[in-house]
C-alpha cells in the first residue's frame, strides 16, 4: 500500500507539471510541431534552445534573451554542481539565471568523453578533423576514468579525484533545479570500437536505471519543489543495432524524454535519427544534443527532434562568423571593410533592424585605431561582439519559428528545399 501510494503521488506530480502534446505532423516522416509544458513556461516546438553553460549565456542579457525570441536554456550540469546549494538558495535555475524562463541541463556526461577519451581533441563530427595519432592518448593523459560505480574525474587545478555517480547527478541536478535534467551517459569518443562503444551502452543502460530510482526518490522527497523531467540520453555511435537496441531499452521505462546524443560522423545523422526516433515513445519530446547547423536541423526535425542545443551560434559570433540567408561571412575578411549592407538583408533581428552595418560592426570588432585607449577599443569589440552574438542566435530561432510554421501550414518540404538550396547556394 505504501509503495502504491508513492507511485500514484510521484505519477500526479508529473503528470500536473510537465506534458508534451503534438499539434501537427509532418506526412510519411516522424517530424511534428508541438508544445512541452513545463513549471516555467510552455516551449513551442521545434526550437532552439540556447547553451548558457554557467547559466547564463554570454552577451546575452535577459531582455535580449526574450526579444529575439528564445523559449529556454541548457546549462552545463557538470560545472554547476560546484555551485548547486547557492543556486538552489537563490531559486532554483530559472530565477537564478536572471532568464525567467525553462532551463535544461546536462548531467555531466560529455565530460566522460571530453576529459577522457576525447581529451585535447575537437569534439567533431568528422573523423578527417581528428588528428590520428590524438586517438592513441595514454589514460595517464586522462582526466577521467569510467567505473561501474561511476565516473572519477579530475580537473587541471584539483588534487584528487572527485566521483561522479548517477546518483549525484541527480542529486546535484535536482538542486541546480531545471525544469528538464538528464540521466547520467558515458559518450564514447568518435574513434572508439564497436566493442567499445557497446560496453558503454550497457553501462549507460545500469546508469540509466540508477538514475530513475533516484529521480522518482528525490522528487517525492522535495515535493515542495516544481517537478522536473528526466530524459534518458540514447548513445550507441553509428551502429544502427546498438541505437535500435537503446532505444528500445530505454523508451520502455519511464522517463520524460528521451536526449539522442554520440560523436558520429555527420553522414549518418539522418539514419541514426531515425531508427531511434521510430522506436521511442511518439508521446514523449526528444532533444537533439550539440547540433544547430541548419542542415542538421532540418534533418532533426524530419526524423522527429523536437528541440536542438549547440554552442556554435554564440560561439561562432565571437569569432566574427555572422549567419545570412546566402551563407555564412566571417566580418573579419577585408572584403567587408566598406560594405554597408546590413549582415542579412530582410533579417529582423534587433541588430539588423537597428541598421548596424557590416562595415560598421566590422570596425568595432577589429579597432586598434591608435585614436582610442585600449578600453575604448575592448568596449567596441564587446559591443560587436553583442550584436553579433544577438543576431546569429536569433537567425537559428527564428529558422525553428519557421520550421514550425511549416509543419503547421502541411509544406514542410518546399520550404526545406528551397531554404537550404539557397543558404548553401
Amino acid at each position: 500500500m505504501v509503495l502504491l501510494n508513492y507511485v500514484k503521488s510521484w505519477w500526479k506530480m508529473k503528470q500536473n507539471q510537465f506534458s508534451f502534446e503534438i499539434d501537427a505532423k509532418i506526412p510519411d516522416a516522424l517530424g511534428r510541431a508541438g508544445i512541452i509544458y513545463t513549471p516555467h513556461g510552455d516551449i513551442e516546438t521545434p526550437t532552439f534552445v540556447v547553451v548558457g553553460t554557467y547559466g547564463n549565456v554570454r552577451l546575452l542579457s535577459p531582455y535580449q534573451f526574450h526579444e529575439i525570441g528564445l523559449q529556454a536554456m541548457i546549462c552545463n550540469g557538470f560545472h554547476l554542481s560546484k555551485i548547486d546549494d547557492k543556486i538552489e538558495a537563490g531559486g532554483e535555475l530559472s530565477k537564478y539565471s536572471g532568464y525567467d524562463c525553462p532551463t535544461l541541463t546536462d548531467s555531466g556526461g560529455f565530460q566522460v568523453m571530453s576529459f577522457g577519451s576525447g581529451l585535447g581533441k575537437v569534439v567533431s563530427m568528422d573523423k578527417k578533423n581528428i588528428a590520428r595519432e590524438q586517438f592513441k592518448a595514454k589514460n595517464k593523459d586522462r582526466l577521467s576514468r569510467v567505473t561501474e560505480k561511476g565516473v572519477y574525474f579530475k580537473t587541471r587545478e584539483d588534487k584528487e579525484e572527485k566521483l561522479f555517480t548517477p546518483e549525484y547527478s541527480m542529486n546535484f541536478q535536482h538542486k541546480i533545479g531545471a525544469d528538464v535534467i538528464m540521466a547520467f551517459d558515458e559518450l564514447t569518443n568518435i574513434g572508439d570500437s564497436k566493442e567499445y562503444n557497446e560496453e558503454a551502452l550497457e553501462r549507460t543502460h545500469r546508469w540509466a536505471v540508477r538514475c530513475l530510482d533516484e529521480h522518482k526518490k528525490l522528487t517525492l522527497e522535495r515535493s515542495d519543489k516544481s517537478y522536473q523531467a528526466l530524459y534518458a540520453i540514447l548513445q550507441g555511435a553509428h551502429y544502427k543495432d546498438l541505437r535500435e537496441r537503446t532505444a528500445n531499452k530505454l523508451g520502455s521505462m519511464d522517463f520524460d524524454g528521451y536526449g539522442l546524443g554520440g560523436a558520429f560522423e555527420k553522414e549518418h545523422l539522418s539514419d541514426i535519427l531515425f531508427w531511434s526516433n521510430s522506436i521511442l515513445p511518439e508521446s514523449k519530446p526528444r532533444h537533439l544534443l550539440g547540433l544547430s547547423k541548419p542542415d542538421d536541423i532540418f534533418i532533426g526535425v524530419e526524423n522527429g527532434c523536437d528541440t536542438f542545443d549547440c554552442v556554435a551560434p554564440t560561439r561562432e559570433a565571437r569569432h566574427g562568423k555572422v549567419y545570412t540567408l546566402d551563407g555564412d561571412i566571417n566580418l573579419r575578411n577585408a572584403e567587408f571593410a566598406d560594405d554597408y549592407s546590413l549582415l542579412s538583408p530582410g533579417c529582423e533581428c534587433p541588430t539588423c533592424k537597428s541598421n548596424y552595418s557590416r562595415a560598421e560592426i566590422r570596425k568595432l570588432l577589429k579597432n586598434k585605431n591608435g585614436e582610442k585607449t585600449d578600453e575604448q577599443v575592448r568596449e567596441d569589440n564587446q559591443i560587436a561582439l553583442e550584436l553579433l552574438t544577438i543576431h546569429n542566435v536569433y537567425f537559428i530561432v527564428n529558422l525553428t519559428r519557421q520550421i514550425r510554421q511549416s509543419i503547421i501550414n502541411e509544406n514542410f518540404f518546399n520550404f526545406r528545399d528551397s531554404w537550404l538550396k539557397r543558404y548553401y547556394g
